[in-house]
């Protein structure tokens, strides 16, 4: 990968196409984001490629726009902007959240690596629905409005997980509905952490737990209950703190 001439940071060159990711030759465009104190780490983009899950197969994405490592509470888009790029994680967590006039706020998701947002403005022609702020240090990719709409027009596969992942978040809201109207506060940070974990040697682990103060946020709770509520799942056995993971037994079913 070489450096194009000019002040704009261009490079150009191909990235490798193993593994069926992203296939073709592509302009990576480097952010100018100093405010952000954004880090360009090029030299580690053939390695992330592979990491881009659902979109991997997106055909003739011309322009990358690299924001390497935008550090902690960076404000990636905010609700009511205008709608131009998709967005892709490749490394770090993000949420997803509105908020009200008094500072007030709720959590819709947390992103992770693999995963996309911003999709919706580039469907209708309408601005941002929803604020996207960093957790950690991320780096992200962005396809841009003009390039998304060609690649659903040429390729039914990603029109379809487009489709499929609207569906799967509608899903996710219809559940969050129901765990507000249906279950107390117990239940919602049970299910909570049961959506969060992965399984690592048998056994479910959340393995970057959320802060009392976001978990209080996506359950529509204070954080003083979050932390009575986790203190107790601990006492009775339902979870156990090991390190900075939280470690998740059978009984915790029975919290929901």
């Amino acid at each position: 990968m070489k450096r194009a001439a000019g002040r704009e940071g261009r490079w150009e060159g191909r990235l490798p196409s193993d593994g069926g990711q992203l296939r073709g030759d592509v302009h990576v465009q480097i952010a100018d984001r100093p405010e952000q104190g954004l880090r360009i780490r090029v030299d580690r983009m053939a390695e992330q490629t592979r990491r881009l899950g659902p979109l991997h197969d997106a055909p003739r994405v011309h322009d990358l726009d690299v924001l390497a490592e935008p550090g902690r509470n960076a404000k990636i888009i905010t609700a009511g902007d205008t709608t131009d790029s998709l967005y892709i994680v490749i490394n770090g967590r993000l949420k997803v959240l509105m908020s009200d006039e008094q500072g007030r706020e709720v959590i819709l998701s947390i992103l992770g690596p693999g995963e996309y947002f911003g999709e919706m403005g580039l469907l209708d022609d309408r601005p941002r629905s929803a604020s996207v702020v960093t957790l950690e240090a991320c780096e992200l990719l962005t396809i841009s409005k003009t390039d998304f709409k060609r690649s659903l027009a040429e390729n039914f596969e990603l029109s379809l997980m487009v489709m499929r992942g609207l569906v799967k978040r509608l899903r996710e809201a219809d559940q969050k509905i129901g765990s507000l109207a249906l279950m107390d506060v117990y239940g919602r940070v049970a299910r909570l952490l049961l959506e969060m974990a992965e399984d690592i040697d048998g056994e479910k682990v959340v393995v970057k737990k959320l802060s009392k103060q976001d978990i209080a946020k996506m359950i529509g709770a204070s954080r003083e209950m979050v932390s009575r509520v986790m203190k107790d799942l601990q006492i009775s056995g339902a979870i156990a703190m090991r390190g900075r993971s939280i470690v998740l037994r059978d009984n915790i079913l029975l919290a929901q």
